[in-house]
């Protein structure tokens, strides 16, 4: 008979898949990902404090585990290992060329804002639980997401500015830059 741990791992199975694809982008890896975290969680269950947020504690173990297989690989593997059904509707040339656009603009977010704008968008976690899934403060995970939106915002548009990497901010170049007058003197200079 399963207990209350096993009816939530269960429940929370397909997010964590979600998140695994989101992360390694490649179905085999996600689908190991995923195994190795449910077999991690299984051993640890007695660490695991009842009445505290079960699906933020697993994604962290998901998360760990995730980085502990990358520093053993130091392999990246390509979203285009994606079938092609895995899109819910056939979609007209134009869609898939805009969906293939969008994959390849979101493969080039760092990781973080990457994960955290999965968590948000497509599994629909609070921003407070994506702050405890992957340790960081709720405005830091506020931050990625947006951060993570305007980019991709920006590449869909044309713009090819690059993306700042994990704790760089994005500043204009001096093309882009305009000058602002400052205080009473420069406005009074101008009239």
């Amino acid at each position: 008979m399963p207990n209350e741990f096993h009816s939530q791992l269960i429940t929370l199975l397909p997010r964590l898949r979600v998140q695994a694809l989101a992360l390694t982008r490649n179905r085999a890896a996600a689908e190991d990902l995923v195994q190795d975290a449910v077999a991690n969680a299984l051993a640890a269950q007695d660490s695991f404090t009842p009445g505290t947020n079960f699906a933020a504690w697993m994604h962290r173990i998901l998360r760990n585990r995730f980085i502990s297989t990358l520093r053993k690989q130091r392999d990246t593997t390509d979203i285009e290992d994606l079938p092609a059904g895995a899109f819910a509707v056939g979609a007209t040339h134009e869609d898939r060329l805009i969906l293939k656009e969008l994959g390849r603009a979101v493969n080039r977010l760092p990781v973080d804002q990457r994960e955290a704008l999965f968590m948000v968008v497509l599994q629909g976690m609070s921003y407070e639980d994506v702050a405890s899934a992957t340790g960081c403060a709720v405005g830091t995970a506020k931050s990625r997401v947006f951060r993570a939106r305007r980019q991709l915002q920006a590449w869909l548009m044309g713009e090819d500015r690059a993306a700042p990497r994990s704790g760089e901010v994005a500043r204009p170049d001096a093309e882009t830059r305009q000058e602002r007058p400052r205080g009473l003197g420069a406005a009074a200079a101008g009239t």
